[in-house]
């Protein structure tokens, strides 16, 4: 038997490299979210307009605070509860179509401008809720005995609401 001819490396020649072509991938267009079916799923249940803007964190927290209201309405406590629910309803349904339209307009315009993540606030305030609601469960809390100082709300936030009007009049200048 004859054995292959053995050719030295040094003969071969080098492979010439394959070119490549590079074809940019096209950028996943905008996701565009419509603000009146934002506006519309909010006006059918509270929270939803957010959930389908991609704010479950938001969207959570408005239906736990509208349910929570008529809970606390339907146990003999009108008010503030009563006062609450439009309110609830009608700032929900805004908020909705607002970051619908806030997300819809995200980096074409920069005086209109929102954070692209939720705020941790909304978890924060999902958790003290719980926890407050767990406390009053379990007798350690009674929530009844602070119905008479529902008032002080209304308190902070006018001081909220002033604060912010002279906060912005001194932002922006003397008027001439």
């Amino acid at each position: 038997m004859s054995s292959p001819e053995m050719t030295p490396p040094s003969e071969f020649r080098a492979v010439p490299p394959i070119p490549t072509v590079v074809t940019p991938v096209p950028a996943p267009p905008p996701m565009v979210k419509s603000p009146w079916v934002a506006l519309l799923l909010s006006l059918v249940m509270p929270g939803l307009g957010q959930i389908y803007n991609g704010q479950f964190a938001k969207g959570l927290a408005i239906f736990i605070t509208f349910a929570g209201s008529i809970y606390l309405i339907a146990e003999g406590h009108p008010m503030p509860f009563a006062l609450f629910l439009p309110f609830i309803i009608f700032a929900n349904m805004i908020d909705a179509y607002r970051s619908a339209d806030l997300i819809n307009t995200r980096g074409t315009n920069t005086l209109r401008d929102e954070d692209e993540q939720e705020s941790p606030a909304w978890g924060i305030g999902i958790a003290v809720m719980g926890a407050l609601l767990l406390l009053n469960n379990l007798g350690w809390l009674r929530l009844e005995a602070l119905v008479p100082y529902w008032p002080l709300l209304l308190i902070g936030a006018g001081i909220v609401l002033l604060r912010r009007a002279v906060q912005r009049k001194d932002a922006s200048g003397p008027s001439v």
